[in-house]
């Protein structure tokens, strides 16, 4: 897997799909506590179609290296690391592609610099002031620290606990077990990582998301929400809200799909994708 050094730390990432396309390229943005291989289906669906996607592991916990002394790790942050990802890769026209956690990314990026984003699609996601909503918030902040995150993280080695609403059962209907395995190591084995997940979530102010939905219609370019209707954290009704917030945004409902729409519905997901990047600008 390709690493790249950007002024934050290192970060891997996942690339598929030809390298020339006439498509613009795709960048997806994953939730907290999971990485980029939670795409791996969505971008093979993508490649297939000749379109390149890139699959980062951002500093949300799931990492394998951490981050560097004193970068800033707050969402307002890890905002500008996604752009100094697209700036190190000369990556333009570029199609953000958030859920969860890296929905909320994805509405910092947009208030912050979208001189290298041509449009958004988002999937259930973190809007207003549900960052996050209930009851991830509950479940942060009983992690907000590192011998706590350390602690509640130690249960979930077993695949019934992952699975469960105390997992990751919330977030979709069939989790595949080495997955979401993989998404807990970092932070259980390493302590930099879990230091860099946990200045992340002391970071998340929900007012500051709030604020920033106030500025989303300034971004020109189209935005799709892509939302799982069986949901019960992210629900439709937020997502019709989100759609609202901004000036030129449409809404595709994923029956049965719960917040991870690309593991519940990759195929769905990834036409959505598809469809999308060819519609004029």
């Amino acid at each position: 897997m390709p690493t790249i050094n950007l002024p934050s730390g290192a970060v891997a990432y996942r690339d598929a799909g030809p390298e020339r396309s006439e498509a613009p390229p795709v960048v997806f943005v994953h939730p907290f506590l999971t990485n980029g291989a939670v795409w791996t289906r969505v971008a093979d669906l993508l490649a297939e179609r000749g379109i390149r996607s890139y699959a980062p592991d951002w500093p949300l916990g799931s990492h394998r290296t951490p981050m560097n002394p004193g970068a800033d790790l707050s969402p307002r942050g890890v905002a500008r690391h996604i752009l100094d990802f697209l700036e190190a890769l000369d990556l333009r026209e570029v199609v953000l592609v958030g859920n969860d956690t890296g929905g909320a990314l994805v509405q910092f990026v947009l208030d912050t610099d979208t001189s290298r984003v041509g449009r958004a699609v988002l999937l259930n996601c973190d809007a207003f002031e549900n960052f996050p909503p209930f009851p991830f918030n509950v479940i942060f902040r009983l992690i907000k620290g590192p011998r706590r995150m350390k602690a509640g993280l130690y249960p979930m080695r077993s695949l019934l606990v992952r699975r469960s609403p105390l997992g990751f059962g919330l977030l979709g209907r069939s989790l595949d077990a080495s997955l979401t395995r993989s998404w807990i190591e970092p932070a259980l084995t390493s302590p930099g990582v879990r230091d860099d997940a946990v200045r992340f979530l002391r970071a998340i102010d929900p007012r500051e998301l709030l604020d920033v939905s106030t500025r989303l219609k300034s971004f020109a370019g189209p935005v799709r929400i892509v939302w799982g209707t069986a949901d019960r954290a992210f629900t439709p009704a937020l997502g019709r809200r989100l759609q609202s917030a901004f000036r030129n945004a449409e809404f595709v409902e994923v029956p049965g799909a719960r917040t991870l729409v690309q593991q519940d519905a990759p195929d769905v997901l990834a036409a959505q994708i598809a469809d999308f990047t060819a519609v004029p600008r």
